[in-house]
């Protein structure tokens, strides 16, 4: 089952703001494509926050498979361009394979 991990910097006074847009953007993801599941994780540094979106997909996504597909990938992606001007730098985006799955 293929996973994003998505992360990027916040800094601290943005925080509160940016939270706000990143949960309203991933209720809207989670209503839209069927079995999604989204988290936010945060870690707290000096004055800049490491922030980490999580995007499963355990069960039957659109195109027939579990995990995040192309297309979901593609409507992540589509949703987080607004939150460019609230991040420091740019969004990382990397897919993972559960192991054994492979």
């Amino acid at each position: 089952m293929r996973e994003l991990f998505v992360w990027y910097r916040v800094a601290d006074e943005r925080a509160a703001a940016t939270r706000k847009a990143v949960e309203a953007m991933q209720r809207s993801l989670v209503a839209t494509c069927p079995g999604l599941e989204a988290r936010l994780l945060v870690r707290r540094d000096n004055g800049v926050q490491t922030w980490m979106e999580t995007y499963a997909c355990p069960k039957r996504s659109a195109s027939g498979g579990a995990g995040v597909d192309g297309a979901i990938e593609a409507a992540i992606a589509a949703a987080a361009l607004p939150l460019g001007a609230w991040i420091e730098g740019e969004r990382h985006v990397e897919a993972f394979d559960a192991a054994g799955e492979r």
